[in-house]
């Protein structure tokens, strides 16, 4: 079969310029159809939010897509201007110091005032750098090894440059060190440029980190407490202390069409953008499935199976309930999540059942349900995996005595709150009403 590139055209050869620029161009114009797009969404309610937060992905993507074209187009950069290199030699026999042309230029320094010897040269350094010009001239000459390291100089006319030192020891017959020769480079354009790349990146990431925060704002619920279909809600989220970007936990309520009411809670891996824009799938599959009326069990079957096919395969772990308010009773399901606790009557109990198989993990992995009669004035908690249950368990009888779900969180945190951990936790209080 022929090939579709023509029989005079190597695969190799680079694309053309038109069919680049074409590309830039067009790169272009869907960056401003975004912005059309984003200007036209409301400015409240959870939904504008999540359409901003999705436009603001687009455009990152095309703008980093744009930048990749540009680069592609106009060929590999130039290297950087390291400024002039010259090399030096002191001589520890005869006190000689002997510098190159590009040296003087290096330190400003004019030639009839002769070449600077190592006691002097720590005087035109920097102060904060004195010790690492020490420690390579030391490393050197005493070591008798190559060094190899940056410092600052000011220079006679006072303007400071960045030098780069490579030195090596000259020895005599015994193997002791008898010269010192170094070449010198001025490397300020490139620490200037390596500066740049840096608060480029900081600058990408904290973007990466706002778009993420903003996407996952708009997926979950805003709502702290609330009360509805037979139950007092109340939820809370115990931030980590990686201080990283947000990751996939979330904890979730939501009223259903024949009066029942859905409780999940899960966590997905990793962090960032690709993180986010999982869970808002993930979740978004949790409520639709649970306004058809699936079942937990099932319900896990379908994600599970969902994160298996999706273009950016995730692992996780959740956990599904279905209460209904008319005979009070909780069915459940967990895909190796912790189970719900129950506190009753001033005790509370880890409610049994299989833990079940990541999502995401095994194809056609089955989940089996569990079920439970409530009664009013149960309290029940459903959270992720950095709050261990023996400590939450620990408050039950406070916990049965409480007047409200929230006077249920701030029990629960005053056990569990004060305890450092690096992964974000949520929590999700359930109070049975009367």
């Amino acid at each position: 079969m022929p090939s579709s590139l023509s029989a005079d055209r190597s695969a190799a050869e680079p694309p053309e310029p038109e069919a680049l620029e074409a590309l830039i161009c067009q790169a272009r114009r869907l960056r401003g159809g975004i912005d059309a797009v984003r200007r036209a969404t409301g400015d409240a309610g959870p939904r504008s939010r999540w359409e901003r937060a999705l436009c603001e992905l687009a455009a990152s993507q095309l703008e980093d897509l744009g930048r990749q074209l540009g680069q592609l187009r106009d060929g590999p950069p130039a290297p950087p201007d390291t400024g002039p290199v010259g090399s030096a030699e002191w001589d520890l026999l005869t006190d000689e110091v002997t510098w190159s042309e590009e040296v003087y230029q290096l330190f400003g320094r004019d030639p009839a005032d002769g070449a600077l010897t190592l006691d002097e040269l720590p005087s035109w350094v920097l102060d904060e750098d004195r010790e690492q010009l020490t420690a390579l001239v030391t490393g050197c000459l005493v070591d008798g090894r190559p060094a190899e390291g940056e410092f600052r100089l000011r220079r006679g006319d006072g303007t400071v440059r960045t030098v780069q030192l490579r030195a090596e020891p000259v020895l005599d017959a015994d193997g002791c060190a008898a010269a010192m020769w170094a070449v010198l480079r001025d490397v300020g354009e490139l620490s200037r440029g390596r500066e740049a790349v840096r608060l480029s990146h900081d600058a990408l990431h904290h973007q990466r980190h706002r778009l993420a925060a903003e996407l996952r704002e708009a997926v979950l619920p805003s709502w702290r407490s609330e009360t509805g279909n037979g139950l007092e809600l109340a939820t809370h989220h115990v931030p980590g202390t990686t201080g990283g970007l947000p990751g996939g936990d979330w904890c979730d309520a939501l009223p259903l069409p024949d009066g029942r009411t859905l409780l999940s809670v899960g966590a997905l891996t990793g962090q960032g953008m690709a993180t986010a824009s999982a869970l808002a799938m993930l979740l978004g599959a949790v409520r639709g499935m649970a306004v058809t009326g699936t079942e937990p069990g099932p319900l896990l079957g379908w994600l599970n199976q969902l994160l298996d096919h999706s273009a950016q395969p995730a692992l996780g772990s959740a956990l599904c309930c279905r209460y209904e308010p008319h005979t009070r009773t909780l069915r459940w399901a967990g895909a190796d999540h912790p189970a719900p606790l129950l506190f009753r009557a001033g005790t509370g109990r880890v409610l049994p059942g299989e833990r079940g198989m990541p999502l995401g993990v095994v194809r056609g992995a089955g989940y089996t349900q569990a079920e439970e009669r409530l009664l009013p004035g149960d309290v029940l908690l459903l959270h992720t995996e950095a709050l261990p249950a023996e400590r939450l368990l620990a408050p039950a009888a406070r916990l049965t005595t409480a007047h409200s779900a929230q006077d249920c969180v701030r029990i629960l945190m005053a056990e569990c709150g004060g305890r450092s951990r690096q992964d974000d936790a949520r929590m999700l209080v359930a109070r049975i009403s009367a």
